[in-house]
């Protein structure tokens, strides 16, 4: 958050999930104009990290989950496909998957962090490698 209680996105400011991150994130594709999330949680701790979406039936319309950092997924116990989006620091796309289904592993070295999101919302806006995301806190509208 900066100063001003802004969340800073685009990678030339402060971390956006430094400090007192929002529950929620609304994730944008800047370059297409299109809204990847609504309702987005973000994994920052290890523990976090580690149990991703595993427990979970599905992922609903608008939901997703950003790990930070992570170069690498895997799907295995999980009940579901879902589309990945990797990102480097400035959150310009690195690499897309569509529909990855369960028992897979998917990587991307040169990723800083991947958005996991419900099967064919990749498709639906359009998303492909070098679009830029951005991120910001989610009212208590789009949560909803």
């Amino acid at each position: 958050m900066s100063a001003q209680g802004e969340l800073m996105t685009t990678g030339r400011g402060p971390d956006p999930l430094a400090t007192s991150p929002p529950k929620w994130l609304v994730a944008t594709n800047r370059t297409r104009g299109t809204v990847l999330a609504t309702r987005m949680e973000a994994a920052r701790t290890s523990k976090e990290r580690g149990k991703g979406l595993l427990g979970r039936e599905g992922l609903g319309a608008g939901e997703g989950l950003w790990i930070v950092p992570c170069e690498s997924v895997h799907t295995f116990f999980m009940r579901f496909a879902i589309d990945l989006v990797y990102i480097d620091r400035k959150n310009r796309v690195r690499k897309v998957r569509h529909a990855v289904g369960p028992w897979r592993m998917s990587a991307c070295l040169l990723a800083h962090s991947v958005i996991e999101l419900p099967a064919g919302t990749v498709a639906a806006t359009g998303t492909v490698r070098g679009d830029l995301l951005e991120f910001s806190p989610a009212s208590e509208s789009d949560a909803l």
